[in-house]
Parts: structure tokens; sequence; C-alpha cells
């Protein structure tokens, strides 16, 4: 089909496609001002989109489903660092509420360049097809895939095709899933881009990835027979080419934070060489004990130094090349180096891996008692290529570990197969049977945590004839609504614990509000000032997804000048966000503090919430809670393990003197200190419901709605519901 290519205004293309697989329906409509201008784009205008699809009972696979993908307005300008976030929404297969997941690469800003603010993808296709959204002609096209069921192999044919038709690898970007999407729930979606950079074999270039990883996305995509969505685009040219309002404002914003990166970042987490890995000597700290070892059940290890950002740095990244997932971004986070592989088909080839970054590297690492950075390596890219989540799979893979230890789980149970923690060989051949749903275990290991947790209990029922132990697993089973969690042990951060009970919709992730950090800094040293973290860090971070924004320039690079502020909280580098507005008003031709640029995010927080009530109903605030693991030590051996800590706390908490507390029996003190930590999470998730404007239960007020203007965007099925919870 052809269409109208038109030139961006403030950012947007100001159109929409839409596709319908099945009866091959591609239309183009306009984007309603009225809905780009309150949704602003991302993750905001793909909720929107989705919301409008679907009803109570649409499930992730029903052909209405919609899967959307929305990069946001300041997404695609090179002439500021981060802009390569696009974002990937759906109803998900694993927690059937609404799914999101952010990724980069250069997908979302040839969308835009194309001519589309947002892809939506209806239908299920009869076989496996290729979408293509050709700019330079001005065409789309619905065709027959390659027959492919791994992704590099489906990478090659792709580059190989369209080469062939005469395209630079450099106007070619798609997004691409292979068979692990398919026998899961989990699946992920790779991006893949041309890096002209990256020095191979003597020559320069490679394509490489990235992943919308959580939720599942993948499992939509390869359920409606979609193999790959390919986009034929080059960037604008000429003056002012993404039509900003100001476009000297934008790259005098562009120029300070790129100013601040190259300063800071050398001198800091040095992101530019060890890429987010860096983060596992700080987690791993013996003051902090957030990096989540053996499922969660310690802190830290002395063996992490194995795994760190510093061996990946010294050893295995490859640094040659500029290492940005989209041009202009100077932090060149984008780690990756090559591996020979030890299992499966490709047993011994030697393979380029993106990455790991610090959520694969803790997953495969730590959390499996793993500390080989190779393995991990190994791991990621067979995940990568079978197209399923690295956090989710490593997390099951935790969880079945500790099922072993514990005796829930025996060889005769799962026909003498035993993952065991350190065990690298049995683990790569768990995602190898994980991938094509060889075994029982593996077919329901892919369903995802829940009915993995039941299947457990079923097994050890049926082989000792005790009582049903569902209650004991689901309390080391790391999983909300389903999802289950990023990987940072949250037993010293309330905050992350709150941010994962509640202020993260989807489920136990770190993209609303990654807290844990900067609480173990001590930003948050009050209940309020938790509280109050708990709206303000999610407005900013889920700001960015709506603006197709990448967070870790932000996050990750601490502008000196905010630590000069007085009376703010100068952990959410409001120095930086200053830059960040310039940006936004510059692109926009608005004029607005970065504090009301981001409020704008509760539009779309309290719509993920409104359809997280049509899935849940009365039962939507029981959802918001984590497992005992998460809080705090589930037995007496893990008390003892950080006993120091807790009994100090204990000490204020009974103001008793630390003498007192150690003539206490451990069970007590245990018990006393977990029921403790429990009342404090579920008091700052109440205050977390008040100010967000919410019922006791969770639910957001019809007068809330009404005053964020939310109202009046949703379905007449939503209101009744909402209306009725609030009755």
């Amino acid at each position: 089909m052809k269409y109208i290519k038109t030139p961006l205004v403030h950012g947007y293309a100001n159109q929409i496609l839409s596709i319908e697989l099945g009866k091959d329906r591609i239309t183009v409509n306009p984007l309603e001002p009225m809905v780009r201008d309150y949704f602003i784009g991302g993750r905001g205008m793909g909720l929107y989109l989705l919301h409008q699809k679907v009803n109570s009972g649409t499930t992730a696979y029903d052909a209405q489903n919609p899967l959307i993908f929305s990069p946001g307005p300041l997404g695609g300008v090179p002439q500021f660092p981060g802009t390569s976030k696009c974002m990937a929404i759906s109803l998900s297969p694993l927690t059937h509420i609404p799914g999101v997941s952010n990724f980069g690469g250069h997908f979302g800003a040839y969308l835009k360049y194309a001519g589309f603010d947002a892809l939506e993808i209806t239908g299920i296709a009869e076989e496996n097809t290729m979408i293509v959204i050709d700019g330079f002609k001005e065409e789309i096209s619905i065709i027959k895939a390659p027959a492919c069921d791994q992704v590099f192999d489906l990478e090659k044919a792709i580059i190989g095709k369209f080469t062939q038709e005469g395209h630079e690898k450099k106007d070619i970007v798609f997004l691409s899933t292979g068979i692990g999407a398919a026998n899961t729930t989990y699946g992920c979606i790779n991006s893949h881009y041309f890096d002209a950079t990256k020095p191979v074999d003597g020559t320069k270039g490679i394509f490489r990835t990235k992943q919308a990883g959580r939720t599942g996305l993948g499992s939509v995509m390869s359920h409606k027979h979609i193999t790959a969505v390919v986009i034929l685009a080059a960037f604008p040219h000429g003056e002012n080419p993404y039509g900003a309002a100001d476009w000297d404002k934008v790259k005098q914003a562009g120029l300070k934070l790129h100013k601040i990166v190259k300063e800071v970042d050398p001198q800091a987490l040095k992101m530019h060489s060890k890429g987010s890995a860096g983060l596992i000597s700080f987690m791993n700290k013996d003051e902090y004990q957030s990096l989540p070892v053996n499922n969660y059940q310690y802190g830290s290890h002395p063996q992490a130094q194995q795994i760190c950002g510093t061996t990946y740095a010294e050893r295995l990244f490859e640094h040659r090349g500029m290492d940005g997932c989209f041009p202009g971004c100077n932090l060149r986070c984008t780690k990756g180096g090559w591996v020979i592989l030890t299992s499966g088909e490709h047993k011994g080839q030697k393979v380029w891996v993106d990455g790991p970054e610090y959520e694969t590297a803790a997953g495969f690492g730590s959390n499996l008692g793993m500390w080989h950075p190779e393995f991990i390596m190994e791991a990621n890219w067979h995940c990568d290529n079978y197209g399923i989540d690295t956090i989710t799979t490593a997390v099951i893979m935790a969880f079945l570990m500790e099922c072993y230890q514990r005796g829930y789980l025996t060889k005769e149970d799962t026909d003498d197969f035993e993952l065991t923690w350190g065990n690298e060989k049995t683990a790569l051949e768990f995602i190898h049977q994980l991938a094509i749903r060889k075994t029982e275990l593996t077919s329901i290991a892919g369903l995802g945590m829940i009915e993995l947790i039941k299947w457990v209990a079923e097994k050890y029922v049926a082989r000792t004839g005790n009582p049903n132990p569902q209650k004991e697993l689901e309390q080391f089973a790391m999983q909300t609504k389903g999802l289950p969690f990023s990987l940072y042990r949250t037993h010293r951060s309330l905050s992350m614990q709150a941010s994962y009970a509640a202020a993260s919709d989807i489920g136990a992730h770190h993209a609303a509000a990654w807290l844990v950090k900067v609480d173990l800094l001590g930003a948050f040293p009050t209940f309020e000032s938790k509280a109050r973290a708990l709206i303000t860090y999610p407005r900013v971070r889920l700001g960015n997804d709506n603006l197709g924004l990448c967070k870790l320039p932000w996050v990750d690079v601490f502008n000196p000048e905010s630590g000069l502020r007085k009376d703010t909280d100068i952990y959410i580098n409001p120095a930086s966000q200053e830059i960040y507005a310039d940006f936004y008003n510059g692109m926009l031709g608005t004029n607005m503090v970065w504090e009301k640029i981001f409020e704008q995010t509760d539009r779309d927080i309290n719509l993920q919430r409104v359809m997280n009530v049509m899935a849940y109903g009365k039962e939507t605030g029981e959802h918001d809670w984590i497992p005992d693991r998460a809080i705090g030590p589930t037995e007496d051996v893990l008390y003892e393990l950080e006993r120091k800590y807790h009994d100090q706390q204990l000490s204020v908490i009974l103001d008793k003197t630390i003498s007192e507390i150690k003539q206490m029996k451990t069970t007590d003190k245990r018990e006393i200190l977990m029921s403790h930590r429990k009342k404090e999470l579920r008091k700052l998730i109440s205050v977390y419901y008040h100010e967000r404007g919410w019922t006791g239960q969770g639910i957001p007020k019809v007068e809330t709605l009404q005053h964020i203007g939310l109202w009046n965007f949703l379905s007449e099925e939503a209101k009744a519901v909402i209306a009725q919870m609030n009755g």
C-alpha cells in the first residue's frame, strides 16, 4: 500500500499506522491533536491505543489485542544524548494485564522517519509474516517471512534480502523474535540496527540488538505470526529536520548534557567502559546486601568481583567503536564482546554478544551461583537467539534451583534433570529445552512463575503425600502480578519494596521507580520522603518513556550542579532535569518547568491502573504485594547471616539495648522483624494510594480521573467499572 510521508512537526509525524493481519488491511490514520497533546507519546500513547482496542474480556492471544510500537516526540533526535527509546505495548500473556517494555536501537526513530508516531498491529496472520515499511518508496507491504526460527539466522536472511535489493545496511532496521517466544509466555523482541563503527574481521560494521524483554510481548508477536517488522528509512536532513519549535534551544540543550556526560562518566560510573554491569560492585557492598545471590537468599558474595563491570571491561568487552545505541549519545554504554559457545547446535561458534547489562549479569550470575562471565554472555546470546527474556528466564531458573535445594523437587520429579547452584552445563541445557518445550518441566516453566508454583506443589504432594506447600513456595517465588523480579534484593530498601509491590503496575520491574540505589545512599531518610519518591520518580522515569528518551544520561550521570541545590531532592538530579526541560520546550514550543512536564505522566500511570482494575476488579489491591523473601529473612539461618544489621534494627523497633536483643531467640527476633517490615510496607502502600488519589483498595477515584482530565478518554465500560468500585 502506498502512503504519504509527512514532515515532522515538533517531533511528531502526526500519523498512526494500523495493520490488521489476516485481512491484510492497512490504514494510515491522523493522530488527533487532542490525543497527541494529552498522552504525549511513547508509553502513554501506546496505553491509550491499547485501551481503545480491548475490554475486560480480551486476552493476550485474542486477535483484537493489539501489539503497539510507540516512540515519543523527542526520540530520534541525535543532537541530544539518549534519544533512542521506543515502547512496545500489548496485553501480556505472562501477567494478563497491560504489558509494557522499552527498548533501544534505531527502530523508534526510523518509524518516525518513515512517517508514523505509532504502529498498531491487530489480527493473526495465516502464516509467518514480515511487515515492511519502506520510507523511501512510501510503501507498506506484508510478505512471507524467511523460514528461520532462530533470531540470528533470521537476521542474516533479512540483511541479505534487503542489501541485495540495493539498500544500505545503515538504512535497514527491524524487529524480530524466535522459537522461544512461540514456546513461552515471556518472549522478547529483538531490535536490530547497524553499528558502522564496530570493527569486525578487518572491516567495520556489525548488526547489533537491543531487547524489549519484559512482560512477554515477543510471545504476542509470535502468536500473531509476525516474524519481523522491517523499516527502510534514513535520517532527515536539512536545517531543523525534526520540526523543533526552537531548533537552537534544542541543540544548546544537547551540547550541555553532552558536556556533562563527557566530564562526569569517566570519573564516576564509567558506563563507557563497564556498561550497566558496573552496578554489580555497588549492589554487592557489605553495607547494602542488595545483589541477589542464590534466588535472593543472600545479598553479597566474595566471588561477585569475577562478574563485575571491571572484569567485563578488562577482559571481554570490545571497546573499539562508539558503543552508543543511537547517534549522538556519548555515554556509549551499549557494551558487548565475543564469546565461543559451549552448548547447543552452534557449539564451538564464535559469536558477538550485546551485553550483558546489569540485569542479565546478575540474573545468570550471582542469582544462580554462577561466577564465570563467559557463561553469562553465552546464556545471554542463547536467550536473544531464541527470543526469550533473560530476566524472567534467570529468575525462574533460580526458583527451580531453590526448589531442588529445599527438596520440593527431586530428579524423580523431572526425569533425572536437576538444576543446582553453579552448574553451568545444566543451566544452559535448561535454556535450550525451554526454547523448544522439550520436557514437562520446561513446558510448565515456559508458562511463567504462577503456573510453575502450582506444578511444583503438585509434584511434591504426589511424591511425599505431605500437605500442599504452595504457601511456602510463594515465599521465595520472586514475582509480583506474575512478572518475575528484576535483579535487586530489597531487604534494605523499603521504598524499592513498595516500588515492586505497587508503583510498578506491570509487575516487579524497576522501570517505574528504580529507588534502590538512591535509597541505600540515604536519599529518603524519612517515611514521608519514601512516599514522596514513589510519586516523583515514576513521573520522571515513565515520563522519559513517553518522550522516547533513555534514562541513563539522567539517572547514572550525576550533574555536579545538582549537588549544590538546597531544599530539594538532589538525587533526582534537578540540574540535568532542567536541561531535559529545555529540550522538551525547544521541541514542542512550550514553556514548562521540568516538574510540570513530568507531572503529565500521572495521566498514563492512572490509565494503566484503570486497566489493571479492569482485570483484577475488587482484588486490585491484593495484587500489590511482594513475596516474603523480598521483605526480609525467611528463615533463621538467613537472619543469622546478617544478624548485626537485623539486631540493630530490632533494637530501635523494640527500644531495647543490643545486649537485650542478643538474649532473644533467633526465631522470635526474625518473626518480630518480619512483622514490623510488613506493617511498614503496608503503611507505605496505603500512603502511596492516598497520594495518588486512589481508594484504600488501590482503585483510582472518579474525582482524581476527572481532575487530571483522563475520565473523558476512558471507555464506557471502564467508566462503569471504576464508578462501581468507587461506590
